[in-house]
């Protein structure tokens, strides 16, 4: 009697939906890391009116922007601040060739007369007249800050979706809720969503604890982190200054 041996079969969808953790274990973190490189290089670093000064007398500013501050209010941690435009602002924004963002607190313009009508009019004066004539509007597109702020951007929104599908369409997180995560999620510079990568992919425990996570948890932890992050963030700018934590 002839004994056949089994046919080969095809790699089972098991195995490919056990391929899928795996990829995404090293996908967010690499992603991240991307991320960060690149938002750490378009952050806006404050400067002086002398490095101005230099900037314009080297040919350096790309563009610029009167304003009244930075618009960072969204509440999505890889949005980027953009200048507040105010023509009497006291603060100018420029971008350098090398895709770097600074900013300086001046003297607001003053209104020139104009001698062709009755009324006043508002002119450039002063550093704005000098911008103006070197450089473009802030919103110009395709300078280099502008392309190396938007790859930030994709990035980021590729790890947040990363994320939330898992978070929402995997297997129930084992440490917390899906609520508590969430919240931990919204942390300032991903860093909840680094958390729970190595918490739930990396390094997740053998069956839940007996005190997992709650929502409410998670915004408590999502305030008191906030505030230590904010704190930490402060603390290594006045140690190391602007150069190495822009802000």
């Amino acid at each position: 009697m002839i004994e056949l041996s089994p046919a080969p079969t095809r790699p089972s969808g098991g195995r490919w939906r056990g391929l899928v953790p795996v990829a995404l274990r090293w996908a967010l973190p690499v992603l991240w890391v991307l991320w960060a490189s690149l938002a750490w290089w378009v952050a806006p670093r404050e400067a002086t009116a002398a490095q101005l000064d230099r900037d314009l007398a080297a040919g350096r500013v790309v563009t610029f922007q009167r304003a009244s501050g930075w618009v960072d209010d969204d509440a999505y941690w890889g949005s980027r601040p953009q200048p507040r435009y105010d023509t009497r602002g006291g603060m100018l924004a420029w971008s350098v060739p090398s895709g770097q963002v600074r900013y300086a607190f001046v003297e607001p313009p003053e209104e020139q007369a104009d001698p062709g009508g009755p009324e006043s009019t508002e002119q450039p004066a002063g550093s704005d007249a000098r911008l103006a004539a070197v450089a473009d509007p802030w919103q110009t597109s395709g300078v280099a800050a502008h392309r190396i702020a938007e790859t930030a951007g994709l990035l980021a929104g590729a790890v947040t979706l990363l994320w939330l599908v898992r978070l929402v369409g995997g297997a129930p997180p084992l440490v917390g809720t899906r609520w508590f995560w969430f919240w931990i999620g919204l942390l300032p510079f991903g860093v909840g969503v680094l958390a729970w990568s190595y918490r739930e992919m990396w390094r997740p425990p053998s069956e839940p604890p007996p005190d997992r996570g709650s929502g409410w948890r998670g915004v408590g932890w999502l305030l008191l982190a906030g505030l230590g992050i904010a704190a930490l963030v402060s603390a290594a700018r006045a140690l190391l200054g602007v150069a190495v934590v822009p802000g």
